[in-house]
């Protein structure tokens, strides 16, 4: 089925050209397009989409609709910042992934159909601002091996990827998860990683063993 996109993003030119690049790709359908914040809201209310691609210096109001957006929508945070702490800030507000804008469209397109699949995405160049913590607030309600899978969840790795890893069954994998997800509370991997970033289950500053 076609991913449905819907664009946000206040530069014209930037927002034009990526929606003409996106068109090429036969899995996505653009459903839409918005300059602002306020136009967002008006489209969801009568469009549906897979997945919203969301300029994250849109407007100073635009990291705060995320965790509204993502009780039933994906977003993916596509910006032109390198400020760490604007990546996890949206990371912590909800986002699925954060995709630079320099990124080429075929790194886009990974991350559209992780989200779409419902993954959180992480660059590699993101990879360090994700660690474990020895005092985390939240480290006593998880084990060793679960706070070791909360963080490679937190990367981006899926299911298979994470037992490799490990060294264990992707069984174990996800039977480690529905424990997690009972134990914080959490439905899913996306809620999973925005609670880790934001309790400091797992933080900044490691590259991935």
């Amino acid at each position: 089925m076609s991913i449905r996109l819907i664009v946000a993003d206040d530069h014209a030119l930037f927002r034009q050209g990526l929606i003409s690049m996106l068109r090429l790709e036969p899995e996505v359908t653009i459903v839409g397009e918005v300059d602002s914040v306020e136009a967002l809201g008006a489209m969801l209310a009568t469009t549906s989409c897979d997945v919203l691609l969301l300029d994250l210096q849109m407007e100073r109001s635009a990291l705060a609709v995320i965790a509204d957006l993502t009780r039933g929508l994906r977003v993916i945070v596509v910006t032109a910042s390198e400020q760490a702490s604007d990546h996890l800030a949206a990371f912590r507000a909800g986002a699925s992934a954060v995709v630079f804008k320099r990124f080429a469209v075929d790194t886009l397109m990974e991350a559209i159909r992780a989200v779409r699949d419902g993954y959180v995405w992480m660059s590699s160049e993101l990879h360090p601002l994700v660690r474990e913590r020895a005092l985390a607030p939240a480290g006593h309600l998880v084990s060793t091996r679960e706070q070791e899978i909360v963080r490679l969840v937190a990367l981006g790795l899926r299911n298979g990827e994470i037992a490799g890893r490990l060294g264990i069954t992707e069984a174990t994998v996800k039977t480690h998860l529905n424990k997690v997800f009972q134990k914080l509370g959490v439905r899913d991997r996306v809620e999973l990683t925005r609670f880790a970033i934001r309790t400091g289950l797992v933080g900044a500053d490691e590259e991935p063993g």
